[in-house]
């Protein structure tokens, strides 16, 4: 009888010790960015709309999916945010329909996700820097301000959006 006990002891102490699962993105590093994840309406700062956006957690929680649909119609974007274990910084590539892309990388500063990318040639062969900030307003509300800077000192505006959860 003992060794019954212990055998079944001994089997569920293993047993469950292959139900637990690593989660390998599951520190507040990773987690840092978790405020933009759910299904968004934007509006411009007039309140008129702009489109809407999906982010959700992809790849065991490792990725940030966004999923972009402009109230521009014919105008939808995607991209891919993650911690950079190496670079101890946040990541984002975006590909939008238009054939454009841009990649950025940053953290959390003073509570906001900042993102900046490095110059890069715009269309109407500009160079221009990129900084995109999302700051948690509440748990239904962020607001996304967008810069470019074509000396990496002084920025412009060139969008600013308030995402409300639908």
């Amino acid at each position: 009888m003992r060794y019954l006990l212990l055998f079944s002891l001994t089997f569920f102490a293993v047993l469950s010790s292959f139900a637990q699962t690593d989660c390998s993105c599951c520190n507040a590093d990773h987690r840092a960015f978790d405020f933009w994840v759910g299904e968004w309406r934007v509006t411009n700062p007039d309140g008129t709309y702009a489109g809407t956006n999906i982010i959700t957690k992809e790849e065991d929680d490792c990725v940030l999916r966004e999923q972009w649909t402009s109230a521009t119609p014919g105008y939808t974007g995607t991209s891919m945010n993650y911690y950079d274990i190496v670079l101890k910084q946040w990541v984002q590539l975006w590909v939008d329909n238009q054939g454009q892309s841009l990649y950025m990388r940053g953290n959390l500063i003073d509570g906001a996700m900042v993102l900046q990318s490095e110059a890069v040639a715009g269309l109407d062969g500009t160079t221009r820097y990129h900084k995109v900030s999302w700051t948690p307003l509440s748990e239904s509300k962020v607001r996304q301000h967008w810069e470019t800077s074509t000396d990496g000192t002084t920025w412009v505006t060139v969008f600013d959006g308030l995402y409300a959860k639908n």
